[in-house]
Parts: C-alpha cells; sequence; structure tokens
C-alpha cells in the first residue's frame, strides 16, 4: 500500500495535539503541507510538526501535486466551499464537524463527491476510539438487554465576556452556537450506537443573553422503529455534566462523550466500571481507518453521509430558534 500524503487547511488549536500528529504516526500516511491564512502560524506550525510544505493559500495546498488528501479543519462557514474545491481537484477529502452550516450544504458536499466518484469523510473521530467501540459491542451483545431508551445531559457554564465573541457562538460562521458544536459528537454517536434518528422535534433558546446564538436546547426524537430518546444541551448550567445514557430491559449504560471517563454498565447484580482511555491523538485510530480504506484493507464509517443525518437531526432543533430571529421575534 503507498503511503497517503496529507495536506491540512486551517493548521489551528485542532491540529495541534488531536488531529495533526496523528496525520504522522498512523501508519502509511504522512502530513506533507499545511495551509493558513496567517503564514507566518502556518510556518511555526510546520516547523514543530515537521512538514516540509506551507501554503498561504487553500487553492494551492489544494493543487500540490504532493499532496493526496486533503483534511478541511476550518470553522463550518468555509467547510462546503472548501470541500467543494477538493473535489474538483479529484481529491478525498476529510472535513471537520460539524460537516457544514446546515443540512442543505451536507447533501451539496455529498453530491459533489459521489459525482466524482471520491470518499469524504467527516471527523467524527469518536467513531473509532476504543471507548465507543467497547460501548457498541456491549449494546449489540446485549449488555443491558433490549436497547429502549437514550438520554444524552450536556451542561457547561455560560460563556461571557471575550469567550462569548468566540466564532462558536457566532452563527454567521458556526451556522449556529454551542449545540451545533457539541451536539454534533452527541447525534453522531446516537447513530453509530443505536442507529439512525428518524424524527425528531427541538426546541432552542437564549436564556443567558451574552450571544446571538441559542445556549440551551432541548430534543425529543425516535431511533429505528422502537428506540425512543431525548437530551438536553444547557449551556447556561450552574455545573458542567457530561453523559451518554443507554436504557435497556435489563440495565442501563452510562459513557461520557467529551470527558476521558470510564463505561458504567448497570444491572441487578451491580455496576461494572470499564476504564477506557484514549489514545494521545484523539483523531488517530479515525485518520487510520481512512488510510486503510484508501489502501483497500478497511473502511471509516465517518461518512458524509452520516454527517449529513447528523446536521439534519441539528436542524430541525433549531430552526424555531432562528426562523423567529430572522423575523424579528428572537
Amino acid at each position: 500500500m503507498d503511503l497517503i500524503r496529507w495536506g491540512i487547511i486551517g493548521c489551528g488549536d485542532v491540529a495541534e495535539v488531536k488531529s495533526g500528529p496523528g496525520f504522522q504516526k498512523a501508519d502509511r500516511s504522512s502530513l506533507v503541507a499545511v495551509m493558513r491564512r496567517d503564514r507566518a502560524r502556518a510556518e511555526d506550525f510546520a516547523r514543530r510538526h515537521g512538514v516540509e510544505r506551507v501554503h498561504g493559500l487553500a487553492e494551492d495546498l489544494i493543487a500540490d501535486p504532493h499532496v493526496d488528501a486533503v483534511y478541511v479543519a476550518t470553522p463550518p462557514s468555509s467547510h462546503r466551499e472548501l470541500a467543494l474545491a477538493v473535489a474538483a481537484a479529484g481529491k478525498p477529502c476529510l472535513v471537520e464537524k460539524p460537516m457544514a452550516m446546515n443540512h442543505a450544504e451536507c447533501l451539496q458536499m455529498v453530491a459533489a463527491f459521489h459525482a466524482r466518484a471520491l470518499p469524504l469523510w467527516v471527523a467524527y473521530y469518536r467513531r473509532a476510539l476504543p471507548r465507543f467501540l467497547k460501548v457498541r459491542e456491549l449494546l449489540a451483545d446485549g449488555a443491558i438487554g433490549r436497547l429502549t431508551a437514550v438520554h444524552v445531559h450536556v451542561t457547561d457554564r455560560l460563556a461571557t465576556g471575550a469567550a462569548a465573541r468566540a466564532w462558536r457562538f457566532n452563527p454567521e460562521i458556526a451556522g449556529a452556537g454551542p449545540f451545533l458544536d457539541l451536539a454534533s459528537h452527541c447525534f453522531d454517536l446516537v447513530d453509530f450506537l443505536a442507529g439512525r434518528v428518524r424524527a425528531v422535534s427541538g426546541f432552542a433558546v437564549n436564556s443567558g443573553g451574552t450571544y446571538a446564538a441559542e445556549d440551551a436546547t432541548a430534543a425529543a426524537f425516535q431511533i429505528g422503529p422502537d428506540i425512543v430518546g431525548t437530551g438536553v444541551w444547557n449551556f447556561n448550567a450552574g455545573e458542567t455534566a457530561d453523559r451518554l445514557v443507554f436504557t435497556g430491559s435489563a440495565g442501563v449504560l452510562t459513557t461520557p462523550i467529551f470527558i476521558d471517563g470510564d463505561v458504567l454498565v448497570s444491572r441487578a447484580g451491580g455496576t461494572d466500571v470499564l476504564p477506557i482511555r484514549n489514545p494521545p491523538h484523539v483523531h488517530q485510530p479515525l485518520i487510520q481507518s481512512i488510510v486503510d480504506e484508501l489502501g483497500g484493507c478497511g473502511r471509516c464509517e465517518s461518512t458524509g453521509e452520516s454527517g449529513a443525518r447528523a446536521s439534519w437531526v441539528m436542524d430541525q432543533c433549531v430552526a424555531r430558534y432562528y426562523a423567529d430571529k430572522k423575523q424579528g421575534r428572537g
């Protein structure tokens, strides 16, 4: 199998530890080029990470003949444009999450790669982490009986001041607010672990007033024919919380989503604690699955299609909030 040579568009914070080193450490993979609008910062990243080539323009990295595949690690507002450019160049693409500003943009991206028979993946790296692979195995093996319900509970304190001015709280750049940023991982995991969400209703509000985006969102959803789900993402709370709860006919399985915590499996006989830790570079297992797929010896399950499904669910949850704001009712 040939070496896959990667280029990164947007070598910011995510690329420092989570993803960048993973492209170098995965088997048959190498990071050969990076791009950032601030070229000095791109050159600094390249020096520190042993990357040979630096570009100041995204189109130059995409066209670089030394780059086989492109990782788009910019904010969501540029994902569609950059991914379409990668497709037009005839190269595979990995795009950061959330996949795009909305479901309609996701569909455009999927169609562009389908038309050229090229793969498109989304960086929902939790699909390849050992903890969630173990959770998937436990659920499939009936560790808690027949799965009947799923609940997501994520809270954090209200962002204020300079923190509230970050791009993740700006709907014009992020697509929505912290809900889109974090619930994207949650709904993608629900899709991966329990099945496709077939129906959803959601409500979003702004209770803190420190930024324009939603800061609390609730959802009720149905998975397949016979599993129900609920979720609360409250970013104006007095504490931080992070759990994904699966309730079955014979027990309950609880796992954190974002922190590197234990899996708990509670049944009539007691609770089993599974201390499964993350690797140092959390994107690396996903990157390895992509490299393996490109080499014809594996498959990455975080595709454009699955990313678009997560986007569709989130759109339903915040649609009324943003429609009201557009009409001046927010």
